[in-house]
């Protein structure tokens, strides 16, 4: 097992894994920017290194400094946490060429599972159900001719895509051009490669992930579904474990085939497939995210699987003690993103509390929320025996929750939380486009 591991993150995912670590025996060290020399994982952490200047490209993102940083420190691991580096096969790469254990996927996984498009074929080999679609598009001519063969609407998608970017739907032939270039130059902006693809647009869906865990010997374990179809331009929102729109048969088969996608990448390490389900219950591979998710917690509350945890066991080769049938969703967990809707100090904050009322965040009274990173200020996460019961809990936690001095979608999250769509379930990944928050 690792002694000392290094955290390539910043917020409240960097808290989480310290916390897990020091737990775990092990020592951790922070880096961070300029902008996060007072920021809470830097004095959580037993050691902190700033590795450059506030913007991400100059720190979170300068794959070199962080690795300097673990040998300086002697740090045997990094973990990436989410977003910034954690699926970057390069960094990967990077972290073995170094003597460095990367807490994910191999590297050669994260840059197959990351090329969308080829990730689809790969699947579609497999025998895991895609939605109707393209290889890579050369122009925007074969991207008309491809939409006349799928019928309208279509999504033109990046096919190095994540978070949202680099997609458009067209829903006529005449917005074709104008859609592919966009969504082209946006991709490429992005992730520095501009190739797109197409899907049939598929709509009302639900938008299902299912989490999984493969050690180094060969298991796969899936730790059950999360709903994600509460999203706003593409960023989820809310998300709830078990979904209330899947049955136990097609939960059955979406584990099935996640373990079988999982399989067909030689994966290892934490990751989870996403699927788009239909309101028959047919459901299609869109993607497959190498790494932690945002949304992990819902999960291990209704598991009791530390993720985290069995992320860094994994990684040191400690293979997986429990199999496929140990694994019972009991309960329901939901979990709120709060999100800023403009930089400030935070003049007044408290916390909410109770049994299975959990807030993971970076914030305290007095923080300046710096300008430079993503809005997540935090993650509500409430968890009871029933979906009723956590609806109640989480509306209740909410109205408690006050960050006091800067701008937030809290409000916005109760309206959702008390809407009759939401609490019967029957919601789909368009509720945004629909909702009308209460002023």
């Amino acid at each position: 097992m690792f002694t000392k591991i290094l955290i390539a993150n910043r917020g409240e995912i960097a808290i989480r894994i310290i916390r897990a670590c020091k737990e775990m025996g092990i020592s951790t060290v922070a880096v961070y920017s300029q902008a996060d020399k007072d920021s809470l994982h830097t004095a959580l952490a037993d050691q902190a290194v700033c590795v450059g200047g506030p913007k991400a490209e100059e720190s979170y993102l300068n794959a070199q400094r962080i690795i300097s940083a673990a040998l300086a420190t002697g740090a045997q691991a990094i973990h990436p946490g989410y977003g910034f580096l954690s699926e970057n096969p390069d960094f990967a790469a990077q972290c073995r060429q170094y003597g460095l254990t990367f807490i994910g996927p191999p590297a050669e996984v994260i840059a197959k599972m990351g090329d969308k498009e080829a990730a689809r074929r790969l699947m579609r080999e497999s025998g895991v159900p895609t939605t109707p679609g393209t290889d890579v598009l050369a122009s925007p001519e074969e991207a008309l001719a491809a939409a006349k063969t799928l019928g309208y609407p279509v999504l033109i998608k990046a096919s190095a895509g994540g978070g949202g970017k680099g997609i458009r739907q067209v829903d006529r032939p005449e917005d074709m051009e104008r859609a592919f270039l966009t969504a082209s130059s946006e991709a490429e902006k992005a992730f520095g490669d501009g190739r797109v693809y197409m899907e049939r647009y598929l709509n009302p869906v639900k938008h299902i992930e299912v989490q999984l865990l493969a050690d180094q010997t060969g298991r796969t374990v899936c730790l059950g579904e999360r709903e994600c179809s509460i999203q706003r331009n593409n960023q989820k929102l809310i998300e709830e474990s078990p979904s209330p729109g899947v049955s136990p048969a097609v939960r059955e088969k979406l584990i099935e085939a996640a373990a079988k996608a999982a399989k067909a990448a030689g994966y290892v390490n934490a990751g989870t497939v996403e699927f788009l389900m239909d309101q028959k219950g047919n459901f299609y591979f869109m993607e497959m995210n190498t790494r932690l998710q945002v949304e992990h917690p819902v999960t291990e509350l209704v598991t009791g699987v530390d993720i985290v945890k069995w992320q860094i066991r994994i990684a040191a080769g400690v293979p997986l003690d429990f199999d496929q049938n140990d694994i019972h969703l009991q309960g329901a967990a939901i979990e709120c993103r709060i999100n800023a809707t403009n930089a400030g100090k935070v003049e007044f904050f408290h916390p909410p509390g109770g049994p299975w009322v959990r807030f993971d965040t970076f914030l305290f009274q007095g923080y300046e929320i710096p300008p430079y990173y993503d809005s997540m200020l935090g993650k509500l996460i409430v968890y009871s025996s029933t979906r009723g019961e956590a609806i109640r809990k989480m509306q209740s936690a909410l109205c408690e929750l006050i960050i006091g001095g800067a701008g937030n979608n809290i409000e916005d999250q109760i309206e959702i939380i008390r809407d009759r769509q939401f609490r019967a379930g029957e919601y789909y990944t368009d509720f945004m486009k629909f909702f009308r928050p209460k002023k």
